[in-house]
């Protein structure tokens, strides 16, 4: 084991647990890393080792966003619990059928929740919750579902597709929704774990060091976006969502 391969890949950890705490989108930098420090190595085992390290930061973000934020969990645990499940189906579809088709519909998707953002000012702006009781469950457990399928079958851009349908079908601000979909995308990594540690796709050697990095940039995001609210996560949403826009468009068409 290379001391610069760990460095490179603990501090690509360490940012990417940053990002990943504010608004989603730490995949973004630790994959790409990854990939690059280890050109050979087999994909599975990179993604396990990447989910290793992130899915803590992931649920630290989660644990102290619920100290400071309102975390409606009469809803968020369905939603929870129907991520992990659904994400399971997701990871044993992609071993029957690919993913192609997503790869090519993503950037158009990723584009129209950026505009759609940028054109609703007001969007996420106050929390103001639209639905109660099992109505707010349902709606909450049916995002859990649909984003916990997408992130075990694909997955890019998993973190702000959970922020904009919380902002948008329930009603959150923008800080609150991040806080919700840090707990619902922390279930739904748990299954891809799983799957990955299953057929031996980790290298729990390298994940300690990156998972300590991963959460310490996690606290330092969330305490961030604590500090500076709404309008802070909004931002930060508005420029992952450009970068996946970027980076999805490249793997699509260019690549």
């Amino acid at each position: 084991m290379g001391s610069m391969e760990l460095l490179i890949v603990s501090v690509a950890s360490l940012f990417a647990g940053f990002v990943d705490s504010i608004v989603g989108g730490g995949g973004l930098i630790l994959v790409p890393a990854l990939f690059a420090v280890f050109p050979t190595a087999h994909p599975a085992t990179l993604f396990g080792t990447n989910k290793g390290a992130s899915i803590w930061g992931t649920g630290m973000a989660t644990w102290q966003y619920s100290q400071k934020v309102h975390m409606r969990w009469a809803a968020l645990l369905p939603a929870a619990g129907a991520g992990l499940l659904s994400s399971l189906a997701g990871a044993w579809l992609v071993t029957v059928i690919s993913p192609e088709f997503l790869r090519k519909a993503l950037p158009f998707v990723l584009l129209a929740v950026l505009l759609y953002t940028l054109a609703k000012k007001e969007l996420g702006r106050d929390h103001t919750p639209r639905f109660h009781g099992l109505q707010e469950q349902l709606v909450a457990a049916g995002i859990g579902v649909v984003i916990g399928f997408y992130d075990g079958f694909f997955g890019p851009g998993t973190g702000s597709f959970l922020v904009f349908l919380f902002v948008r079908l329930l009603g959150y601000d923008f800080l609150s929704a991040s806080a919700a979909a840090k707990l619902v995308n922390t279930a739904t990594n748990v299954s891809a774990l799983a799957l990955f540690i299953a057929k031996g796709h980790i290298w729990w050697h390298f994940v300690l060091a990156m998972a300590v990095a991963n959460v310490l940039g996690s606290l330092a995001g969330t305490r961030l976006a604590l500090k500076h609210g709404t309008g802070f996560v909004r931002v930060v949403f508005l420029l992952v969502v450009s970068a996946l826009i970027c980076k999805t468009s490249w793997d699509a068409f260019w690549r």
